[in-house]
């Protein structure tokens, strides 16, 4: 297990700078997300970390090593794209031999090490396959395989699971996982898919415009983002305009269209002043529906439209102006009649307060 270290790290290309001074530590064994909309950085700077790409300034570090400007094969990392990059006229095991041939591995070797490796993903009994008689979900097991016979320093997935259908990709999140675990290897995972990224990443972090707008574990990021698109990259979320009113404990008390709320503040150092405009991010799983007001974090309203979707209902809450998205889990929505008047209840712990 190796740590990866990104200090100032630079690139550009011509006038556009696609990551500006970037700084962070991967820490041994860890699973890392890298997110953020398209055009945000993320692939160039796994491809900076690959050596696919050289920096301008700022330093790469391996544990002590510095591999700035190392060429890929000397980086000794292991690599998973999006295309599997597979040889169709090879064998399963002859595409993950592939680079301890080109290594000049000795064939016992090889032959012990492409066992090991089939075994760890589940795919020794196709070795003599080709790969046009596999699914895509096995021929992303191959790409593995061929990715951790090399016995990398570390690995490096540019958005891998992307081409499978949607029960493939939660079945290869779990094992990615688990291989990397199971290895012990620090792997850097690109991906535009929150859900994949909150459940079997260590910590993430979300990229804007070349920058680093927040890292953190899954829960962190989702629950205290700490600007408005954070919050709005992960998951969804109801943003509410408002006024603060003063402050409370745990954050301050803020005066909206709908109501006052009370929420907390997830920006370090940043204590928002009475009077001053800010924007509350209230996630749609957040709110409770309820037949009584209560005197704080409740707006009055009834519900619009609602899509019923078995484990959970999505309803649009019409409070004045300000149309909310609720999420009811085990839901009965034949019982929630549009003319009726509710009230939308939330806790101030599921309340964030951001900068306008």
């Amino acid at each position: 297990m190796i740590s990866i270290s990104i200090d100032n790290l630079v690139k550009k290309f011509g006038d556009n700078v696609a990551l500006n001074g970037l700084t962070f530590r991967i820490e041994p064994g860890e699973l890392f997300f890298l997110l953020g909309p398209s055009g945000c950085g993320k692939t160039t700077l796994l491809r900076n970390i690959a050596g696919f790409y050289i920096p301008e300034s700022g330093r790469i570090l391996f544990d002590q090593d510095d591999v700035t400007r190392l060429p890929p094969h000397q980086r000794n990392t292991g690599m998973m794209f999006q295309s599997y990059a597979l040889w169709p006229h090879m064998t399963v095991a002859q595409n993950v031999a592939f680079g301890l041939v080109e290594r000049k591995v000795s064939k016992p070797e090889i032959e012990r090490r492409v066992g090991e490796a089939l075994e760890s993903v589940r795919m020794q009994s196709y070795a003599s396959r080709k790969i046009a008689q596999l699914s895509g979900g096995q021929q992303q097991r191959v790409a593995l395989a061929r990715a951790l016979v090399i016995r990398p320093r570390c690995l490096l997935l540019d958005e891998p699971l992307s081409n499978l259908d949607a029960k493939l990709r939660l079945e290869m999140r779990t094992e990615i996982r688990r291989v990397c675990k199971e290895f012990g290897l620090t792997a850097i995972y690109v991906t535009h898919d929150q859900k994949e990224a909150l459940s079997i990443s260590d910590r993430m972090a979300i990229l804007e415009s070349g920058h680093i707008a927040q890292i953190g574990d899954p829960e962190s990021v989702y629950r205290r983002p700490l600007t408005r698109v954070v919050a709005d990259f992960i998951g969804e979320t109801n943003f509410i305009p408002g006024t603060v009113s003063g402050p409370t404990a745990d954050g301050a008390a803020v005066e909206t269209p709908i109501g006052v709320f009370e929420g907390v503040i997830t920006e370090k150092d940043w204590a928002p002043k009475a009077g001053e405009a800010v924007t509350l991010s209230i996630r749609p799983e957040a709110w409770k529906l309820e037949t009584a007001a209560v005197s704080k974090n409740c707006a009055a309203g009834r519900i619009g439209e609602s899509i019923y979707l078995g484990e959970v209902a999505q309803y649009q809450f019409q409070s004045g102006d300000q149309a909310l998205k609720i999420f009811e889990l085990n839901p009965h929505p034949s019982q929630r009649r549009v003319d009726v008047p509710l009230f939308a209840t939330t806790k101030p712990d599921d309340v964030v307060i951001l900068r306008r």
